[in-house]
């Protein structure tokens, strides 16, 4: 046989034992049943509970008795009391300034002077009068002298009136030649010198008591619902209803809290803010051993409004479509579910309605989610 027609028989004979033994030896595949992928989420189980809420606002502390000193009288100063400077610290009735009282004792001496002269001239009229009524009973007198005595006596008694008013209105002026503390307090600013000539109705200087101070807070008018006051209250709050206020602020290091309760509300909301402004009090001075709260500190504020019971309080990332949640059935799959919010606070949202105790609610972020979608939770 031809060798080049032999070595292509012997090629496509093995070609063809070749592929008979794959045909024959072929692998067997097994089928397999596709689980499908379940999604891992977190969850929260969600428990009633009772809350009072809070409003926050800020504001400065501010006395709430402050007074201008004005001096009633005019004339030279002649003596200032050391606790008349800034800072400076008095008492009720504490002698402040005196103010020259030479003119004002010479006017009193003057006023007592007409007085006794006026009490002489009454009393004569008042003899003449008796006696010229007397006379006139028995035709001794004539009328028109009896209408002179009765004229006389009158105005001797208006001389007489005249002259104790004045003699009054200059020991009233006497006495307003030394300013008096009308309350405990301290000194804001002073702007007087020894010898200085103070005129009548000029201020002198600042002062205000230290028994109680206030705290101007501002309050959104979303916000007033949460406060539980009744909405037509306007002026001064009934004690009985008074909410109580958490004041914050930090002095060196240290954070310093005082309790105030918020005793007021303004009248009207303020044009420009948009804000309703409350006043909280609280005293000065709490105790020995604390911490004095100073005019003019900024202050953080949480006034405790109304007390809501039955609220369900999720994170923030629970809420979808701005009033929905995802809910975990007790077969694991999901479902949206309409709920209330009553509001959002700080990272929170407070539920009102909606939900059940117990429930498992999403807050892990979904893109994707199909109602009755089975999840793998996990409780945090």
């Amino acid at each position: 046989m031809n060798k080049q027609l032999l070595y292509p028989l012997l090629v496509l004979a093995g070609g063809a034992i070749l592929a008979l033994l794959l045909a024959t030896n072929k692998p067997t595949v097994e089928s397999e049943t596709l689980q499908p992928m379940i999604t891992t989420v977190r969850v929260i189980k969600v428990e009633p509970k009772t809350e009072y809420l809070t409003v926050s606002s800020q504001g400065s502390v501010q006395p709430r008795t402050q007074s201008t000193l004005i001096p009633e009288v005019s004339g030279r100063v002649t003596w200032i009391s050391p606790s008349l400077v800034g800072g400076g610290s008095f008492k009720r009735g504490d002698v402040l300034l005196k103010i020259d009282k030479a003119d004002y004792q010479s006017s009193v001496e003057r006023s007592q002077a007409v007085v006794q002269r006026t009490e002489v001239e009454h009393s004569f009229a008042g003899d003449e009068q008796k006696r010229l009524e007397k006379l006139f009973k028995k035709n001794l007198a004539s009328q028109s002298q009896l209408d002179e005595a009765r004229r006389n006596a009158r105005v001797a008694a208006a001389n007489l009136m005249e002259g104790r008013a004045n003699l009054k209105q200059a020991q009233r002026d006497l006495g307003r030649t030394e300013l008096t503390a009308p309350f405990d307090g301290l000194v804001r600013n002073e702007q007087v010198d020894l010898g200085q000539f103070v005129s009548r109705g000029t201020s002198i200087g600042v002062i205000y008591a230290t028994d109680f101070v206030e705290v101007r807070l501002p309050v959104a008018a979303s916000q007033l619902a949460f406060t539980g006051l009744p909405t037509n209250t306007r002026g001064q709050i009934p004690p009985d209803i008074q909410p109580p206020v958490t004041l914050t602020a930090d002095i060196g290091n240290t954070k310093q809290i005082w309790e105030a309760v918020l005793v007021r509300a303004e009248a009207e909301i303020d044009e420009q803010s948009r804000m309703l402004y409350g006043v909280a009090r609280l005293p000065s001075m709490r105790n020995e051993e604390s911490f004095p709260i100073p005019v003019g500190l900024f202050v953080q504020a949480e006034i405790r409004g109304r007390k809501v019971e039955n609220l369900m309080q999720l994170p923030r990332s629970a809420i979808r479509d701005g009033d929905q949640v995802l809910v975990v059935d007790s077969e694991n799959r999901l479902h949206f579910r309409n709920v209330r919010i009553l509001r959002l606070q700080h990272d929170d949202v407070l539920i009102s309605e909606g939900l059940q105790a117990g429930e498992l609610v999403c807050i892990s972020p979904l893109q994707a989610v199909v109602a009755g979608m089975l999840v793998n939770p996990i409780i945090e």
